[in-house]
């Protein structure tokens, strides 16, 4: 299977003088389909490289391809059409007087026909669970509404790859887990690529992958198991652990035998109540 996503030795700075580059000489790939998480301490360089996937900056050195174009002054704007992008703060992103009128917005400038466009928007905000607040205005709504919202203009576009730019940063439990369940079921059911830049470690823990960005460079990437049960490591990085993680490190303290392998949420429940609960 072909990338769709390919980021070849790429690099770039903010100044052309500037001593550090905010990105050095990455690569790597993302398949159709596949949910990457991008992870790293603040000036990490994350949110830069996902600015270059979307063409929003262009690199001062390498390649990016996109759905088989290479990225450039020429294609940009064919390239934006595959790529959808939900920032940290929704309220940045709205422009229309109620939610139907906000969804409708991106498809109105690509001169969308009304008859697809009301279908589209009704479907999209069907989607989201949030059919029922198309004629209230977003100011309205509460932080996991809002997001599930710009999330619902990003899909009526029907993009290949949706990125979240610290889409949950901003958000209470609740709201996090809403968005993190919508864009879950939109990418099953449309076979969605996701790319989340994020500082919750409990969201990334969700992916397929794990990029690790250090200092503008990529320092490893793996499976969530693979990147979490470095434990100590990623401390040392200045990033903060999954919960089941934080939890094994205190029952250890505790002098409870627990595991060593990685755990998710629901794998560390049924090792409780298994294990130690049931004894």
């Amino acid at each position: 299977m072909k990338p769709i996503i390919e980021i070849d030795h790429i690099s770039f700075k903010y100044q052309e003088d500037q001593a550090v580059s905010a990105l050095n000489d990455i690569s790597f790939s993302i398949n159709q389909g596949e949910w990457v998480a991008i992870i790293g301490h603040n000036g990490s360089g994350k949110s830069t490289l996902a600015k270059t996937i979307n063409g929003l900056i262009l690199p001062s050195e390498g390649k990016v391809t996109v759905g088989g174009l290479e990225l450039n002054e020429a294609n940009v704007w064919d390239i934006r059409k595959k790529i959808g992008m939900v920032f940290q703060n929704p309220d940045n992103q709205f422009v229309g007087s109620t939610v139907e009128d906000d969804v409708a917005f991106g498809l109105e400038n690509q001169g969308v026909p009304r008859e697809e466009m009301v279908k589209r928007v009704n479907n999209a905000l069907e989607k989201v669970r949030m059919s029922e607040f198309k004629t209230k205005e977003p100011a309205r709504l509460s932080g996991g509404q809002k997001q599930r919202v710009a999330i619902a203009g990003v899909v009526a576009l029907s993009p290949d790859v949706i990125i979240l730019d610290e889409a949950t940063s901003m958000l209470d439990p609740k709201g996090r887990l809403e968005v993190i369940s919508t864009i879950q079921q939109l990418k099953e059911e449309k076979n969605l690529t996701v790319i989340s830049i994020t500082h919750d470690i409990d969201e990334a823990a969700n992916a397929n992958r794990v990029l690790v960005m250090k200092a503008g460079e990529l320092v490893q990437e793996g499976t969530p198991e693979e990147i979490f049960s470095a434990g100590e490591k990623l401390v040392a990085m200045g990033l903060d652990l999954p919960f089941p993680e934080k939890l094994k490190i205190e029952l250890t303290d505790l002098g409870i035998d627990v595991p060593a392998t990685y755990m998710s949420e629901e794998g560390m429940v049924n090792w409780l109540w298994t294990s130690v609960l049931n004894k």
